[in-house]
């Protein structure tokens, strides 16, 4: 298969869950993420596998992996552990369709979801925080003058 397509894949996990900067470097938790969403992972070779030949693949004091470093070290390693040649990994790889999202969805909540059922203040609307007279304690105090007893006095 050709380089192109295996650089495409790498900058696809590289990038995913990463943003706008996403820099073309992989780190160990997105090479794991790599080795298990390619279906590399089996038998042969395990998570754990994945996560030393990142360590050896990488230079001593850095946190992640170049596109070289990736290719010319790590799925050699990779090929080697699995027994095959590293052509018939690559096939492998790019087969593939690269970063997959495994997130939850929230189920239906009768008393949260559906306003018809809302109580109180809720069912009007809510609450709201731009209500005149009470933001400031002189809306909502007396200081009026009073006596010593605390009664008004009126002029």
């Amino acid at each position: 298969m050709s380089k192109t397509e295996l650089k495409r894949m790498f900058e696809s996990f590289c990038a995913f869950g990463g943003g706008n900067n996403a820099k073309p470097e992989m780190d160990n938790a997105r090479f794991s993420k790599f080795c298990k969403d390619c279906k590399l992972i089996d038998k042969k070779f395990t998570s754990t596998d994945a996560d030393l030949i990142f360590t050896k693949s990488k230079g001593k004091g850095e946190r992640k992996i170049s596109f070289a470093v990736f290719e010319s070290v790590a799925l050699e390693e990779v090929a080697r552990k699995k027994s095959i040649s590293k052509d018939d990994l690559v096939a492998k790889i790019t087969s593939t369709t690269g970063p997959t999202s495994s997130g939850t969805k929230a189920e239906n909540v009768a008393l949260h979801d559906d306003k018809t059922m809302y109580t109180g203040v809720y069912a009007s609307g809510g609450p709201t925080n731009v209500d005149l007279g009470t933001s400031d304690l002189c809306h909502i105090t007396n200081r009026a003058d009073a006596d010593v007893r605390g009664v008004q006095k009126y002029t």
